[in-house]
């Protein structure tokens, strides 16, 4: 836990900035936002904590495309505004290749490749499997 202070008050109005709906919903329950808000809600809340690698576990799960796209921009933002390290888990590799520098595709629980994304790419077996649009790779 931070004590609250100027820099508390700092993280809070730059968590604001990434995501102005929720100043406007600020005093409204985290239950009764959209699923999209309620992303950028622990968002910020993980950003509230300083951290050096964040870790986000499929942050487009159950979000309509349009939130997706506005979560993911913003996703990249902080990234390189507060150069942070990030362990990303997406099963939508257009999605995953936006932020990644670094890949590792998972076949039934084991890792099957290894590398920078656009490496991984270039493998013919791994851009039908994984890469092309309509490629399942599950």
């Amino acid at each position: 836990m931070r004590a609250a202070g100027d820099a508390v008050r700092a993280d809070i109005e730059r968590c604001y900035g990434y995501f102005p709906i929720l100043c406007a919903y600020r005093k409204r329950a985290a239950t009764s936002l959209s699923g999209g808000e309620q992303q950028m809600l622990a968002l910020s809340r993980a950003l509230m904590m300083q951290p050096r690698l964040l870790l986000l576990d499929e942050p487009s799960f159950g979000l309509a495309p349009k939130i997706v796209r506005t979560v993911y921009d913003k996703i990249a933002e902080i990234i390189a505004q507060a150069h942070l390290s990030v362990l990303l888990v997406e099963q939508s590799i257009e999605l995953a290749e936006r932020l990644a520098s670094r890949a590792y595709v998972l076949k039934n629980g084991r890792i099957v490749a290894a590398g920078k994304i656009n490496e991984l790419k270039k493998d013919s077996l791994l851009r039908d499997a994984y890469f092309s649009r309509g490629g399942s790779g599950r």
